[in-house]
């Protein structure tokens, strides 16, 4: 414990899982539980519990979103989200159960390292909704039923069209070294966000620590979350941005607002949101129909064409006007090596960029 918080020094140990470049690795179970279709015996057990805590790394407006269209479907279930980034909620589900608080009923984290060390302290309580067992790819799906992708973006680079012509546009990792962009560019931060972390250490492994450390000299405007870049050359606070999410840039595109993507020529890093039941949730039942929820056809395409958020769902459609997910190169983290490695990223990244 550091300054009465908890780090993942602490709380997170090297995973024994071994599969590179796959969240859901090694059973650590007998056998996965059997898929449950919601059923009016669980909504009415739902609906007498009456509520449930939703922990979310997601955008405030897509968690909020998320929650009250639940409300709507089953009346009577009052949703309260917790919202912050990642890194936070990670340290206090650990702070909470760590004191035998059991407020938590359903999360999700931009990080799925998260999930390993939640799975590993037994944490999490087996549930598998019917959806994700008849619709889901079998590497997007704990092996134990203990998780599954909710929902999955990437980060980018991006750019203000009133700022930067498209020819002169950053077109990989490698063009934001060039002086030109020195003092003009915004990127978000390890240490907040769980996207970033997992994006810094795909960076990290595949153009290495002295790509960045030649980023760092630009100049960079350093911000929070991985939502922030793109409101800041929307702004016109910066021109560039280094990272940030896609959806947010598709989005203000959608509406006409002077923003372009860039998916960079040496891939994107894939961000996946794994969602999980609490083991000790305090409305388990309601739980259970939140999480059925979130992984159904009506709610993932929901995610896919409010959010602009990519979906795994086999029945859920893309938005014609959006970049395909199978015509991206795509960067992939192995969750276990983000998890070893974490905080000597952070240490690293703050040292190198100075924050």
């Amino acid at each position: 414990m550091r300054n009465g918080k908890w780090t993942r020094r602490h709380l997170l140990k090297a995973s024994t899982v071994s599969a590179a470049g796959l969240l859901f690795a090694e059973p650590l179970r007998a056998a996965a539980p059997p898929a449950e279709e919601v059923t009016p015996a669980l909504i009415e057990a739902a609906k007498k519990e009456g509520k449930l805590s939703f922990y979310s790394a997601l955008e405030l407006n897509t968690a909020e979103r998320l929650a009250r269209t639940f409300e709507a479907k089953y009346p009577g279930i009052t949703v309260r989200v917790e919202r912050s980034g990642a890194e936070r909620i990670f340290q206090r589900i650990a702070q909470e159960q760590g004191s035998g608080i059991k407020a938590v009923d359903v999360a999700n984290s931009t990080d799925p390292a998260h999930y390993l060390e939640w799975k590993k302290n037994d944490w999490l309580a087996p549930y598998l909704p019917a959806e994700i067992a008849k619709h889901f790819p079998a590497d997007q799906i704990d092996p134990d039923g203990l998780y599954a992708t909710s929902c999955a973006w990437m980060e980018v680079i991006g750019y203000n069209t009133n700022l930067v012509k498209r020819e002169d546009a950053p077109k990989s990792y490698a063009d934001l070294l060039d002086p030109k962009w020195m003092g003009k560019m915004v990127k978000a931060h390890p240490g907040y966000s769980g996207a970033i972390m997992t994006a810094t250490f795909v960076l990290a492994r595949d153009l290495g620590w002295p790509y960045l450390e030649k980023l760092a000299r630009q100049k960079i405007m350093q911000v929070q979350s991985a939502a922030d870049p793109p409101k800041k050359i929307l702004l016109g606070e910066r021109a560039v941005m280094a990272d940030g999410n896609d959806y947010n840039l598709v989005l203000l595109k959608d509406q006409g607002k002077p923003v372009e993507v860039v998916y960079p020529a040496e891939g994107s890093p894939l961000i996946i949101v794994p969602s999980g039941i609490f083991r000790g949730a305090p409305n388990p039942n309601a739980a259970k129909l939140f999480q059925s929820y979130f992984f159904s056809a009506e709610a993932q395409q929901m995610l896919v064409d409010v959010f602009a958020h990519r979906s795994f769902h086999a029945q859920v459609k893309e938005k014609g006007e959006h970049v395909p997910l199978s015509s991206l190169k795509l960067l992939k983290a192995d969750p276990a090596q983000v998890q070893a490695q974490s905080e000597e990223i952070k240490a690293r990244y703050s040292k190198v960029f100075g924050v």
